[in-house]
C-alpha cells in the first residue's frame, strides 16, 4: 500500500502541513520536530514526489551511481564508464572523430549522479532512500559490499523497494543480492593466481596487506591468497603475515613496516590494491630494500599508474572501464541481462618487473 503524507504525519505526531514544511525545507521548523518527521519518513519508506516530469511516469531521468571514494581511480574509472553510457550525442559510449560536429541526439539520455559514500554504511542507505524518493531510473552500486548482517539486510530491502517501484538496480563488483543484476569480479581467482605466481618463483615468506576486514572484496581476495598458500602446504602462519587497513597508500606503508617487524626475512608483499602497493614500495625503499631484488611487490586492479611505476608493478587486471560501461547499459536496459542475473568479470594476471625469484638463500 502506498504511504501518504498523512501516514508520515501520524507516525511523527505532527500535522500534514508540518511534514510538508520539513520536506520542502522552505520554512523554519524546530530541530526536534524535523528529526521526528525525517525518522518517520525513513521508517515508512515514504517516497516524495520528485520533479514534475517524473510524476507522469514510473521513473525520472536520474541514474544514481554509488561509489566509496570518487578520488580513488578504481571508482573513478567505473563511474566515468557508466556516465559514458548515459546517452548524449550519437550512440552510447561512441567517440566522435576529431573535427566533426555533434551527432544528432538519439533521445533517452539520462543524468548520472555520483553519490560518494566515503565508506559509510549510513550514507549508503541514505543515498538509496534519496534515490528512491527521486524515482531514479536506475541505481548502480559499485565496489565491495559492507559485510555487516544488519546493513546487508537493509541494502537488500531497499533494493527490493527500488525494483518494485520500477528502478533497475545493478551491482558492479559486489556479491549478488535479490532484485538486482550483478557484475561480480573474480577477486578470489585473481588473488589465487597472483599468489601462485610468487610461489612459483620460490617465495615462501609472503606478507599480505589486506583491505578493511568488513568488505566483501577484502574477504574474496584474502581467501584466494590463502587458498594458494594452502595448496602448497603453507597455510600455517598466514594470519601472522596478514595486516588489515584502508585501501590507501599510507596503509600500504605502515602495514609493510609492521610485516617487516613480524618477519624480517620477508621476501614478498602482496597488497590489497595497486594504491596500497605503492605505499608498500615506499616503505621497503625507506628501509634500504630493493624491489624486486630483496622483496617482490604485487598489487591488484591494474590501475593506470601501475605500468609506469618503477619497477613496473605486477598486478591483477580487472577490466574496470568495460565493467562500468556494461553496468551502465544494463541499468538502462540496453543490454540483455546475463543468465540468472549474474555475470563474472574475469581477472588477468599481469606479471611485470616488481616480482622476481627471491635472492639466493632467502627463500628457505
Amino acid at each position: 500500500m502506498t504511504v501518504t503524507l498523512a501516514d508520515v504525519a501520524a507516525r511523527a505526531r505532527v500535522s500534514a502541513a508540518t511534514v510538508s514544511r520539513v520536506l520542502s525545507g522552505n520554512y523554519p521548523v524546530a530541530e526536534s520536530t524535523r528529526a521526528r518527521v525525517l525518522r518517520a519518513v525513513d521508517e515508512l519508506e515514504y517516497v516524495v514526489n520528485g520533479p514534475a516530469s517524473a510524476l507522469a511516469a514510473a521513473t525520472s531521468d536520474l541514474v544514481g551511481v554509488l561509489v566509496n571514494d570518487i578520488a580513488d581511480p578504481f571508482f573513478g574509472i567505473i563511474a566515468g564508464a557508466v556516465q559514458s553510457e548515459m546517452g548524449g550525442a550519437g550512440e552510447p559510449g561512441a567517440r566522435r572523430e576529431p573535427g566533426r560536429g555533434a551527432e544528432p541526439r538519439r533521445g533517452g539520455e539520462k543524468l548520472a549522479v555520483i553519490c560518494n559514500t566515503g565508506g559509510s554504511p549510513e550514507r549508503e542507505l541514505t543515498y538509496l532512500t534519496l534515490l528512491q524518493r527521486q524515482r531514479a531510473a536506475a541505481v548502480i552500486l559499485t565496489g565491495g559490499a559492507i559485510e555487516h548482517p544488519e546493513h546487508a539486510a537493509a541494502v537488500e530491502a531497499k533494493a527490493s523497494r527500488l525494483a518494485a517501484a520500477g528502478t533497475r538496480v545493478v551491482l558492479c563488483g559486489r556479491p549478488p543480492i535479490p532484485d538486482a543484476t550483478t557484475l561480480t569480479f573474480d577477486n578470489r581467482g585473481g588473488a589465487r593466481r597472483l599468489t601462485e605466481h610468487l610461489l612459483a618463483f620460490g617465495h615462501r615468506r609472503i606478507g599480505y596487506v589486506a583491505g578493511p576486514a568488513d568488505r566483501s572484496t577484502t574477504r574474496d581476495r584474502l581467501e584466494g591468497h590463502r587458498a594458494a598458500l594452502a595448496g602448497q602446504g603453507l597455510a600455517e602462519g598466514a594470519e601472522r603475515l596478514t595486516v588489515h587497513g584502508p585501501y590507501d597508500r599510507s596503509c600500504g606503508y605502515d602495514a609493510t613496516l609492521e610485516l617487516l617487524r613480524r618477519e624480517p626475512r620477508l621476501t614478498a608483499v602482496i597488497a590489497a590494491n595497486d594504491t596500497v602497493a605503492l605505499g608498500a614500495c615506499a616503505a621497503l625503499r625507506d628501509q634500504g630494500l630493493r624491489i624486486p631484488h630483496d622483496v617482490s611487490v604485487a598489487g591488484f586492479d591494474d590501475l593506470p599508474f601501475s605500468v609506469d611505476a618503477v619497477p613496473s608493478l605486477t598486478t591483477v587486471r580487472l577490466p574496470l572501464h568495460d565493467a562500468g560501461a556494461r553496468a551502465g547499459r544494463l541499468a538502462l536496459g540496453r543490454e540483455p541481462e546475463p543468465p540468472g542475473g549474474v555475470a563474472m568479470v574475469r581477472a588477468e594476471l599481469m606479471a611485470r618487473a616488481s616480482t622476481a625469484p627471491p635472492r639466493a638463500g632467502a627463500a628457505a
